[in-house]
């Protein structure tokens, strides 16, 4: 994700090849959905938890900043999504620690009270609403012990002080699986049953063996979501080994397989696509293609060359970057993908 209107980066085919060959093997396992929401010590309780988020879900990024999309309220945001990730957390001067700062001038004078006032309004109609760290420019780091505290307790502040339901990772510029790891499962500690959503990039998906695929699987037990980002990528390699290019429903299908078959839960497995061609540099499908792909995975039908193996009629969905890019076309994203995530079996 990305505060920029659109991203440059543009990942080689070459970069895939070695990761698949680095160890895409079948991780045995079966993933388990996080537990259920509950009170910490401290009296804090999650208000929209994993177990409440629905089996089919939809995951919209808000943007906290301006950058030539439609500026929204939290309350703007489309009733669609299911998951609400506030983009994004910053870093501070403390390694792995991380704060939310409101840009309530950048959002037409948006205060803390009126933001803090429609996150409950949001989880009274059944919402989660998480906060994102990371992005295209994010520069939280996690590669100790110490950082991983500091993560988890600053992480822990902020869900405490605005009530956000949980955290998504979207670190874009590297990621140490162990400490990671570790920080989410001690935040999961402090906050029982919270939402856990993870965006990592094509490249870091391509093998079980990369660091945020690592991740994954080492928090599966708490994790709700991975919604990989299926654009600014260039072609990558399918489960199949075969080479296959964004923007087409055969790239969704095909990568999402290695996920499927290497040791997440299908209700762990989500699609991430531009929610216009001005939100991404490269990758942008039209949402009856997003639509297309979750047939194909769920039932086996509207696939393109790449058909699965089998069927995963339990794949949690969609996500997309980001409920204003959304608003900016119409919500024509939302108002297709939206009912067609839900209406899945």
């Amino acid at each position: 994700m990305h505060r920029s209107t659109r991203k440059a980066r543009n990942r080689c085919l070459s970069a895939a090849v070695a990761a698949f060959a680095a160890g895409a093997l079948a991780f045995a396992g079966t993933a388990t959905q996080a537990g259920a929401a509950g009170v910490d010590e401290a009296g804090f309780q999650v208000a929209v938890g994993a177990e409440a988020v629905p089996k089919h879900a939809v995951t919209g990024y808000w943007q906290n900043f301006n950058n030539g999309a439609t500026v929204q309220k939290l309350a703007d945001v489309q009733d669609d999504y299911d998951i609400i990730a506030v983009a994004f957390a910053d870093a501070t001067g403390t390694p792995g620690q991380v704060k939310f700062n409101l840009d309530s001038a950048g959002l037409g004078g948006y205060t803390v009270d009126a933001f803090k006032a429609d996150i409950k309004a949001k989880q009274a109609a059944g919402k989660s609403v998480i906060l994102s760290v990371g992005g295209e420019k994010g520069t939280v780091a996690v590669n100790d012990a110490a950082s991983a505290a500091a993560f988890a307790d600053s992480v822990y502040a902020q869900m405490q002080e605005y009530g956000f339901d949980g955290i998504d990772i979207d670190l874009e510029n590297g990621l140490n699986s162990t400490y990671m790891a570790q920080a989410l499962k001690s935040l999961a500690a402090k906050a029982p049953g919270l939402v856990i959503t993870m965006a990592p990039q094509t490249i870091d998906m391509q093998s079980p063996q990369n660091e945020y695929f690592k991740t994954a699987l080492a928090i599966k037990d708490i994790l709700t979501v991975v919604n990989m980002q299926y654009y600014n990528s260039g072609s990558m390699l399918g489960c199949d080994g075969k080479v296959y290019s964004q923007g087409t429903v055969d790239f969704l299908t095909g990568l999402a397989c290695i996920q499927l078959e290497n040791g997440l839960a299908p209700s762990q497995v989500g699609i991430g696509t531009p929610a216009s061609a001005k939100a991404a540099g490269g990758g942008y499908v039209e949402p009856s293609v997003v639509n297309a792909a979750l047939d194909c995975l769920a039932k086996g039908t509207n696939c393109g060359s790449f058909k699965p193996s089998k069927t995963y009629p339990d794949i949690r969905g969609a996500m997309t970057w980001s409920t204003n890019w959304d608003a900016v076309a119409g919500s024509s994203w939302s108002g297709a993908v939206g009912p067609h995530v839900h209406g899945l079996p």
